[in-house]
């Protein structure tokens, strides 16, 4: 498959997220700066997704105002706070709402809220004519639709199968299975496809977000 939107995923996991889109855009901003450092001076835009910090790390975003007084970001109303407290200037943060799109110059943006343990954005970005869906650290997708998108980032975190075996392996012992709260926070990898064979047409690509300490290989 052709991939028609530049990416490059910095990195997806628990130890942290960012992902680079058409060398101007950053989605999720959990990477110390030494890992952005060389895209730093052509980031327009980020994108922010939620407050933990495997995607929100204070010390990167406090370095990102320092380094770029003018850098926009975007996210959901939850984060402005956290934001002004690294030190972005409220004239450099748009807070946008769920559902609706926004255009900025260097491409449209559309948030989507998913079901975390706090309040958390997925988004879909609109460049050039093409058009791609970032969604990760959420249980479900339902309700959310990206119909023939040329590309799909979506979470697959683990397998149902691994996962329940798991559990039971830790219930059986009397352990805490800590499994259970994955389960009801990330997106197994058979929800994520579903999801994206429910979407994707022939031209689209997908790529797996995620992956719980190598549980998708």
């Amino acid at each position: 498959m052709k991939i028609m939107i530049n990416y490059e995923i910095i990195a997806s996991g628990s130890k942290g997220n960012a992902v680079i889109i058409n060398k101007n855009i950053m989605v999720d901003c959990g990477v110390p700066f030494i890992r952005l450092k060389k895209y730093v001076k052509e980031l327009k835009l980020v994108l922010l997704t939620h407050v933990h910090s495997d995607h929100f790390n204070k010390s990167t975003i406090k370095t990102l105002a320092f380094e770029r007084p003018s850098l926009r970001f975007a996210c959901g109303e939850w984060l402005l706070q956290n934001l002004t407290d690294c030190g972005i200037a409220k004239a450099n943060i748009d807070v946008l709402q769920s559902g609706r799109r926004y255009t900025f110059g260097i491409c449209g943006a559309e948030p989507f809220e998913l079901t975390h343990n706090v309040r958390n954005f997925g988004w879909k970005l609109y460049i050039g004519g093409k058009k791609m869906i970032y969604a990760t650290d959420t249980n479900s997708l339902d309700g959310v639709t990206a119909k023939d998108f040329d590309l799909y980032m979506i979470e697959a975190n683990y397998k149902e199968s691994e996962m329940t075996e798991r559990i039971i392996n830790k219930l059986r012992t009397g352990g805490y299975a800590y499994e259970t709260e994955v389960r009801e926070n990330h997106l197994s990898k058979e929800k994520a496809d579903e999801f994206i064979y429910g979407n994707i047409g022939q031209k689209g690509a997908y790529v797996y977000m995620h992956s719980h300490d190598g549980l998708i290989l």
